[in-house]
């Protein structure tokens, strides 16, 4: 995982990464990530198509994920398998 390249989802409003709360009762939180941009694209397209224009794709290196957990305070992340279904694998991070 840290010699790959993930793309995030991140709003050219206030520059917020996308992220999941699984569990609506828990403050528990993952950044989500996709392994090809074009991913990243057809995910906001096939859910979120009227607000797409409104987030851009940003490249991370594997190597960069834990302090970009830790700067903006997610629990791990949510790995996208399948944008279209979506089918996520969420990961805790080890505090």
């Amino acid at each position: 995982m840290l010699s790959q390249v993930f793309y995030l989802l991140r709003s050219r409003a206030d520059g917020k990464y996308l992220s999941a709360n699984p569990n609506p009762d828990s403050a528990v939180s993952y950044l989500l990530m996709f392994r090809e941009d074009y991913d990243a694209l057809s995910y906001l397209n096939a859910h979120a198509a009227d607000v797409a224009d409104r987030f851009g794709v940003e490249s991370i290196s594997g190597s960069s994920v834990k302090k970009l957990l830790e700067r903006w305070g997610f629990n791990g992340v949510g790995v996208v398998q399948d944008p279209l279904l979506p089918n996520i694998e969420f990961l805790l991070t080890n505090n």
